[in-house]
């Protein structure tokens, strides 16, 4: 185990790129995925080491990243049975980059604490395009002296690295960017259906709103390339993850005892949306269910595949 040696869980969409990264940075990377095909197929392609266990992955690691779905499997990966804290040694660190619960990951830094392993959290904003080329936002919450000796690890990773608060405060601040992405996402929409409705182009409308006081990042990143052209297809952020991180920035927002009446008619809608077109389904693909509230469809339906 060297101080060079970053240690890996989850190369789904984001977490391949973020290792590849690592990769062509000099760094020695060790790599664990419950698909093992994928572990083999990533070193065959990128390099580094596969581990056949998360222990051994540990052992060979001082500093080890987790990128997984939720704090459940985070939680599992790292304190069951033959975890990562099985194998971590004293004065390693861990930096949790998964989109997770702050509570769950509150309790998980006491744990480790009492095996002298140090825990940040570190989630990351860009979708896959960024993860690709090293340009994530990364909100890192923790201790200070542990963000900055992790610096040189996340700068690899993403061009914009901000400590933001205590352990639990980068998935916090997560969680309330998606909140505010999702709402603006819907609000967009139902501006489009509404538009089209009274007879306005939608074209022309996202053209409008982008350089008036409408603008956000659905109206110049996703209405026309993904919404209005009807692949609904940007970078595969499926339908379930924003509405977990939605109900993640709702139940932040019941902790410290703040009413978000419209932030829960949006988790609201982002639920059902899940549930009635599969978790898996790009997140873009809620326009359907906007779509059937208005019962019409936004621009040209002869686009749809």
């Amino acid at each position: 185990m060297t101080n060079q040696t970053v240690g890996l869980v989850g190369i789904g969409m984001m977490g391949w790129h973020m290792a590849a990264n690592l990769v062509k940075a000099g760094r020695d990377v060790v790599i664990y995925d419950a698909d093992q095909a994928r572990v083999q197929s990533f070193t065959a392609e990128i390099g580094g080491q596969a581990a056949g266990d998360l222990a051994s992955l540990a052992g060979k690691a001082a500093t080890v990243i987790t990128m997984l779905p939720n704090s459940k499997i985070v939680t599992d990966v790292v304190l069951g049975e033959n975890g990562l804290a099985a194998g971590m040694g004293e004065g390693s660190t861990l930096i949790e980059m998964s989109s997770g619960v702050p509570a769950d990951t509150i309790a998980l830094g006491a744990q480790l604490a009492e095996q002298g392993i140090a825990i940040i959290d570190a989630p990351v904003s860009g979708g896959v395009p960024r993860a690709k080329t090293g340009e994530l936002t990364i909100m890192a919450g923790g201790d200070e002296a542990v963000v900055e000796a992790c610096r040189p690890v996340l700068e690899i990773m993403g061009s914009s690295v901000v400590h933001v608060g205590i352990l639990g405060a980068g998935q916090a601040m997560k969680a309330l960017n998606n909140l505010v992405s999702a709402g603006g996402f819907l609000i967009g929409i139902e501006a489009l259906l509404v538009g089209q409705k009274f007879g306005l182009d939608p074209d022309r409308m996202v053209d409008i709103l982008n350089s008036s006081s409408g603008m956000n990042n659905s109206t110049q990143r996703k209405f026309k390339q993904y919404v209005l052209s009807r692949q609904f297809s940007n970078g595969g952020f499926g339908i379930g993850l924003m509405a977990k991180d939605v109900g993640i920035a709702l139940d932040v927002a019941k902790s410290v005892g703040v009413p978000v009446p419209f932030s829960a008619h949006c988790a609201q809608v982002w639920a059902a949306a899940s549930i009635m077109l599969g978790a898996g389904e790009d997140h873009t693909a809620i326009t359907r269910i906007c779509e059937q509230f208005a019962g019409m469809t936004l621009g040209s339906a002869e686009k749809e595949a």
